[in-house]
């Protein structure tokens, strides 16, 4: 362990990186500011355990930052997931689907890209459910409801084209 490390000095040589790394990270300036400070904080409260003999300062520091990032997303991403089965204004009316055409529904599904086909296909023809498919395709819930919300929105464009 060392505390002969000044901390004006690692802010001078790191904020930059740290900010930079964070901005890269989080879109909202005045939170990465916000996170940046929050890392030197931490530094600062923990420069007492750092150990020079298990990692550089460096990926000590990045370690540091690259938590607090994971810890602001945690807090900040919703801690509920919506009921797959609920409505939304997204959702392809029903009548649209039932009055065309099989080769109209064809020719819409052929336009999209292949994973929200694949996405649309295994949710109405094979009547799995979204959790189902994020597992089959190795994706999370998440992107495989905004995948399947942005797959509809475009069939119900293109078949009213």
């Amino acid at each position: 362990m060392t505390s002969d490390i000044d901390i004006g000095q690692l802010y001078m040589e790191y904020s930059n990186k740290v900010m930079g790394y964070i901005s890269a990270r989080v879109r909202n300036h005045s939170d990465a500011e916000d996170l940046c400070a929050d890392v030197f904080e931490k530094i600062q409260r923990k420069i007492g355990n750092y150990d020079k003999g298990k990692a550089a300062v460096g990926t000590w520091i990045f370690t540091i930052t690259r938590n607090t990032v994971i810890d602001y997303f945690r807090r900040t991403r919703p801690s509920e997931e919506l009921d797959e089965n609920m409505s939304d204004d997204s959702v392809v009316d029903e009548g649209l689907l039932q009055t065309e055409t099989l080769s109209e529904l064809a020719g819409a599904l052929r336009k999209l890209p292949q994973q929200m086909m694949d996405i649309i296909v295994l949710r109405y023809y094979d009547g799995k459910t979204l959790t189902e498919i994020a597992q089959m395709m190795g994706l999370s819930y998440g992107a495989v409801k905004l995948r399947h919300q942005n797959a509809l929105i475009m069939l119900k464009k293109y078949m009213s084209e």
